[in-house]
């Protein structure tokens, strides 16, 4: 039987970034987070209705909107939140970076990880420190006393990544707890990035929101949401930080002032029908994104001098192809028509990402050429 999943969408020649990297060339891109799903058609009804208004001046959050993000998050993690502790924003970038600029001092992360992370620092004028996650048996893991190592006299932030972007770990609450005790030792403020939450592929494994582990845990978290990988809306971008401390959501706010713009009313009406009416279509989905993953697995590991961890949530596979020795990773595979993301973008070279939140022929036509790829060595 045929899942909506499957139904190919036209991309090519539109104004999709995703697409347009390689227009005129025959490589597939399977490189930037952005699935080639529709919208579920809760939003597209949703988005029509507010386009027959007509009019798009000015907008803020309405009630039945932040009923319905409180909502989602009691149900879907029984996590209880305030509506004043909700910031809205343009996108979840903009809060990484907010973040950066808000707490004083230097920030510590862990790579691989998502390039804005690796970037934000920099452009906010602090200092990085970073860790490595390490494999244990095939799975990415904290290092503690790497963690510790890394940790110098000034650093003040902690920028979580939850779930993973790009190892595909999501987190259990045993390890959250030990990152939640390092922040308390330390004195960190946790920036916790969670907007793949709604992406666990694993029907044994849940999110649990960093800021929901303890009352201690919360009065130091700002926690980044969105929709927008879920139910695949990153174009419309609508995000949202969480900030149950006082003090702290006001320095956040005080940072926005001036430079982040509101967010858009067909953002925010899409987040509103996203939550509150898109249940079945997101079952839907992650049963299909779970089988795309043990596809890509599957076909990953049976070839020669590359190797893939399972992914536990997002739709990334984090793909080491560190014994092909490759000098160009990403561009030997572009050679045989396939675009992924390079690790050394995320700070770890050797290694590719590959998005599989495509139809099913799609990735089976990507896993031909990377076969491809990988025998032609």
């Amino acid at each position: 039987m045929m899942s909506i999943f499957d139904q190919s969408v036209e991309r090519r020649g539109s104004d999709s970034i995703k697409w347009g990297k390689y227009a005129g060339r025959d490589i597939l891109p399977l490189w930037v987070a952005d699935m080639d799903f529709a919208a579920p058609p809760p939003v597209i009804a949703a988005l029509r209705e507010r386009i027959e208004h007509g009019v798009f001046g000015y907008g803020a959050p309405w009630p039945s909107l932040t009923e319905s993000v409180l909502a989602h998050l009691e149900r879907e993690y029984g996590w209880k939140i305030e509506a004043e502790w909700l910031l809205w924003l343009p996108g979840l970038v903009s809060g990484l970076n907010i973040a950066c600029r808000a707490v004083d001092g230097d920030v510590l992360t862990a790579t691989p990880i998502y390039p804005p992370f690796l970037s934000a620092p920099h452009f906010s004028g602090r200092q990085l420190s970073r860790c490595e996650l390490v494999q244990n048996d095939g799975r990415w893991e904290w290092d503690k006393f790497a963690l510790k190592s890394a940790l110098t006299a000034t650093s003040q932030l902690f920028m979580l990544c939850h779930p993973h972007n790009p190892v595909g770990r999501c987190w259990k609450r045993e390890e959250l707890l030990d990152l939640a005790a390092f922040a308390e030792e330390n004195d960190l403020i946790v920036c916790s990035d969670e907007i793949h939450c709604g992406l666990i592929l694993d029907a044994d494994k849940r999110h649990i929101p960093f800021a929901s582990l303890s009352p201690e845990a919360a009065k130091r978290s700002i926690t980044l949401m969105a929709p927008s990988k879920t139910y695949n809306i990153p174009g419309l971008g609508s995000s949202f930080a969480v900030i149950s401390d006082p003090a702290l959501r006001h320095r956040f706010e005080k940072t926005m002032q001036g430079i982040v713009p509101h967010v858009n009313v067909l953002g925010l009406a899409a987040t509103e029908a996203a939550y509150r009416d898109c249940s079945g279509w997101h079952r839907e989905m992650i049963t299909y994104l779970a089988a795309n993953r043990d596809r890509l697995q599957a076909a990953v590991n049976a070839e020669r001098g590359v190797k893939m961890s399972r992914v536990e949530a997002t739709y990334l596979g984090w793909i080491d192809v560190r014994e092909l020795a490759l000098e160009r990773p990403a561009a030997h595979f572009e050679a045989h028509g396939l675009g992924l993301s390079d690790g050394a973008d995320f700070g770890a070279p050797g290694f590719l990402r590959l998005n599989f939140g495509c139809t099913r022929a799609t990735l089976d036509e990507a896993l031909r050429r990377f076969s491809m790829a990988c025998r032609s060595l």
